[in-house]
């Protein structure tokens, strides 16, 4: 993953931000089904300030209706594929200062477990999964969600480290992009990029259990 890339997801979270949090009636029950979210869970799902010790917000969890603008931002692939059916979108980012490093969250959220379910390999395969670089390698996250990938590379000017991971949780896609801008402060690692993913993939877990997300890095 290059810094333009790191760029990339900066942008889309700012673009979230300026667009605004518009609530979303707080629905659906913890029937251990997947329920698709509203917006207002769709924001909460994203890890905040609380969720994220030892990192520093960059751009806020944010969540917006999926349009054309974001459906080119979120699926930016022939006829944005991927995108069919997709209600809303969402973004944090988050930095590191002793690391140099970043991460920004996104979601996408579909109305249906199967909607989520038929765009995964689209995403990862035709976008998401290349955003480590082409040699990056995959690389394990454990058995969270429904369907996880991950990849690991250093394709940064100079060799800075770069992950990517997928992950589907019920009607919910998620990403995490991190990065380092300094590859001699290690930046970030296989089990640091799993962290992440982890806390996601539990927040948006408990969103759809019709809890309020409370899963922490350390927690």
């Amino acid at each position: 993953m290059t810094m333009s890339n790191y760029r990339w997801c900066a942008a889309v979270a700012a673009a979230l931000l300026l667009a605004g949090c518009g609530g979303g009636a707080q629905s659906n029950s913890g029937n251990g089904k997947a329920v698709a979210l509203t917006k207002e869970q769709v924001r909460e799902t994203l890890p905040d300030d609380e969720a994220m010790t030892g990192w520093k917000e960059s751009a806020r969890p944010t969540a917006v209706e999926m349009d054309k603008l974001y459906r080119s931002q979120a699926c930016p692939i022939k006829d944005h594929a991927g995108c069919e059916n997709s209600r809303f979108y969402g973004a944090s980012t988050f930095r590191h200062d002793d690391a140099a490093a970043t991460v920004t969250f996104l979601i996408i959220a579909y109305d249906s477990e199967q909607a989520a379910r038929e765009a995964y390999d689209v995403l990862w395969d035709g976008y998401y999964g290349k955003r480590a670089g082409q040699r990056a390698k995959t690389f394990g996250i454990g058995r969270i969600g429904d369907e996880r990938d991950a990849r690991f590379g250093s394709s940064g000017f100079h060799g800075e480290p770069g992950a990517v991971t997928q992950t589907r949780v019920g009607t919910t896609l998620l990403w995490t992009l991190a990065g380092s801008a300094d590859k001699d402060k290690g930046g970030i690692d296989e089990d640091g990029v799993r962290d992440l993913a982890t806390v996601l993939a539990k927040r948006a877990r408990q969103s759809q259990n019709g809890d309020a997300p409370s899963a922490a890095l350390d927690g």
